[in-house]
């Protein structure tokens, strides 16, 4: 088993790429973790934003095993609490057994054929985040998850 994030674009900051990196490191000691960053649209000015959406989602669908528990990074999915969604993680790992694959999608969100495959939503905040700071979020909010579930001193309540 595995977790993987997948991003639409590459990370093009420098301090989200550090930040990032710190907490793949880590997170390596607990579980396989790998970022897979698709390469963004090139020459979409004359595109609507669903014709995008679409193009985007069938990259996102190119790089999704069958088998995989797809999870999308939304807004309307499901807030959680740190300790939650270590829950939700450990139960994952318990009960499902399949890699799981998060999901940070393109500008425009995701395609009808990206949401009609996910097995599940969640949403890091009801606040919106750029796309690059929501990867350094994410992959801390994974690891903090990691050390919940160790019993490790990371987290406080």
């Amino acid at each position: 088993m595995k977790i993987t994030l997948l991003t639409v674009g590459k990370t093009d900051k420098d301090w989200v790429r550090q930040g990032m990196d710190i907490y793949v490191s880590r997170l390596k000691h607990y579980i396989p973790f790998a970022v897979v960053e698709i390469p963004e649209l090139k020459n979409v000015s004359a595109l609507t934003k669903d014709q995008i959406k679409m193009r985007e989602g069938e990259l996102i669908l190119k790089n999704i095993k069958p088998t995989d528990d797809l999870i999308l990074l939304d807004e309307r999915g499901k807030e959680y609490t740190s300790v939650e969604l270590a829950k939700v993680i450990q139960d994952k790992i318990s009960y499902v057994g399949k890699d799981m694959v998060y999901v940070i999608g393109g500008a425009y969100g995701f395609s009808d054929a990206v949401y009609q495959r996910a097995n599940s939503k969640i949403s890091l905040s009801r606040m919106t985040f750029s796309h690059q700071m929501v990867r350094a979020i994410f992959v801390e909010q994974i690891y903090r998850a990691f050390t919940i579930m160790k019993g490790e001193p990371y987290h406080h309540e």
